[in-house]
């Protein structure tokens, strides 16, 4: 929690001179005393407690670490995370003091669901104002989501999340009465289809100011695609002015404080390599609220390996879509998609901006499973959005596509958002060989995104892996299966080896 200080929290009468460590905890606020610091004696504080840090003009709630050794602090000092030093801003030489933190009454709520209680919306108010305050740590969040997760939420508590989640920051409005959307739920490695409808439909007069996320537990998501074409962490007013100016925008969410909580919970969820069902629902649908959509085309893929890896788990997610968004006012239609392998051939950041650039400027090397997706989703949007039905809708979008329309668009959203330019390619690359020919019988999607992840995807923006063959198709021994890319040699080597002990990635049938 960050608030300015009054009387109420004037610096106590302990105090240390504030250091910037420069270490990198995230979001979650970080002090580091001496073990023999008077300030530790006398409040009795213990490692990882949560204290109140309070300086001149602001106090912040924070995690405790313990120097037990080394020079790392002097005697009269405290050290600060980097996200402790952004909240506290403190002046040269100012002193900071501490006391033990006030108790989360929102931790009582995440208790009772932990035991099985359904929770009221004040509740989900209280869990989300405090995780956007700060005054939650990592593991109280983890907590939260963990207690929420595996069908432990009613549609009514989901509703409610998304509510208290959209309440959580600021929310778009856009003076035309239909604005339309799209979100993929994920789990499909290379399924990068919102770019080229984003240009297909604005180039045909609909209004789509698209925010999205980064990666939760994939190589890449949306803004970190894009990322490597334009920028993307515009504020509210540059987003405002790039949708009324072009029709569409492709940005990061997180960069506009739409439902910072969102934020906040991924950042937990994908440590814990956590995304359940009713925080996917609460995620999707409070960013759109809070983008001022009206109309939104939700992609579910399905399959073995995917996500969402039945017809009856899609159904499942699709009601639960459903039930939130007629309780926001959004109008959503769903569409459960073949999941059964990655779409395309990158991915990665950079990789799979490739192959969108390649399918809007209709290059001939194009991926074509990822043309027709984009269109089939694009035809979804068009008629959500009323311009055209059925069979008719379909070939608008491919129209667009087809004649330079939808490139021309995308290009002009990218120089209002800042820039175009084109990926970069990794300086290592290594390819994955066939150990003998046959067809290829499946890929398994998470453990080809998890060779994608250890070669440094997402982070790594051209890292990620290159695939060669698709299912059914035939390969020769020794021909590659794929490629690994990495930015360095350590990341090539660890993806390697973990393809090594994994040869089941992309089944191959005996010739």
């Amino acid at each position: 929690m960050t608030h300015e200080t009054d009387a109420a929290t004037a610096t106590p009468p302990c105090s240390l001179r504030a250091r910037r460590l420069g270490i990198d905890t995230h979001h979650e606020p970080v002090v580091v005393l001496r073990a023999d610091s008077p300030v530790v004696r006398a409040e009795g504080f213990e490692a990882h407690a949560r204290i109140e840090v309070v300086g001149a003009r602001a106090s912040i709630v924070a995690t405790l670490n313990i120097l037990t050794s080394g020079e790392l602090l002097g005697p009269d000092e405290v050290g600060l995370s980097e996200a402790a030093w952004r909240r506290l801003q403190p002046a040269a030489d100012e002193r900071l003091g501490f006391r033990f933190a006030r108790p989360s009454d929102a931790m009582s709520h995440v208790r009772a669901k932990i035991f099985g209680s359904p929770l009221r919306e004040g509740a989900f108010e209280a869990v989300i104002g405090d995780i956007v305050a700060g005054r939650l740590s990592n593991v109280e969040i983890a907590a939260f989501l963990v207690a929420c997760a595996g069908g432990r939420m009613s549609p009514a508590e989901v509703t409610s999340l998304t509510r208290a989640m959209v309440h959580s920051g600021a929310r778009m409005n856009w003076p035309q009465a239909l604005v339309v959307d799209k979100h993929c739920i994920g789990g499909l490695p290379g399924n990068r289809t919102t770019p080229i409808v984003v240009s297909i439909v604005t180039a045909l007069g609909l209004v789509m100011p698209k925010t999205s996320s980064r990666a939760i537990t994939s190589p890449a998501g949306t803004a970190d695609t894009v990322e490597t074409i334009t920028r993307v962490d515009l504020d509210l007013e540059q987003m405002r002015r790039v949708v009324d100016s072009e029709g569409g925008c492709m940005v990061w969410g997180g960069a506009m404080n739409m439902s910072p909580a969102d934020d906040l919970l991924i950042r937990v969820e994908r440590m814990l390599d956590l995304d359940s069902e009713a925080q996917l629902v609460a995620s999707v649908l409070s960013k759109k609220a809070a983008a001022g959509s009206t109309h939104v085309v939700i992609d579910i893929p399905t399959g073995p390996t995917a996500k969402v890896r039945s017809p009856e788990q899609a159904q499942s997610l699709l009601r639960a879509l459903g039930a939130s968004a007629r309780a926001l006012d959004l109008k959503l239609v769903g569409l459960v998609t073949d999941g059964s392998q990655p779409v395309g051939r990158g991915v990665g950041p950079a990789l799979e901006a490739h192959d969108v650039l390649r399918v809007l400027a209709n290059h001939p090397q194009a991926p074509d499973d990822l043309r027709q997706r984009a269109l089939d989703l694009a035809a979804a949007v068009i008629e959500l959005g009323g311009l055209q039905s059925g069979a008719a809708a379909r070939e608008l979008a491919a129209q667009a596509l087809a004649d330079g329309r939808a490139w021309r668009k995308f290009q002009a959203i990218c120089q209002a958002q800042g820039a175009f330019r084109e990926p970069g390619v990794a300086p290592f690359q290594r390819p994955v060989p066939a150990p003998h020919a046959g067809r290829v019988q499946a890929i398994d999607n998470r453990l080809l995104a998890r060779a994608a992840k250890l070669a440094g995807a997402p982070h790594a923006p051209t890292a990620g892996l290159l695939l060669h063959a698709h299912v059914g198709e035939h390969v020769e021994r020794g021909q590659a299966l794929f490629e690994l890319h990495a930015e360095s040699q350590g990341e090539l080597d660890y993806a390697l080896d973990f393809v090594r002990h994994h040869p089941a990635i992309v089944h191959l049938e005996q010739a």
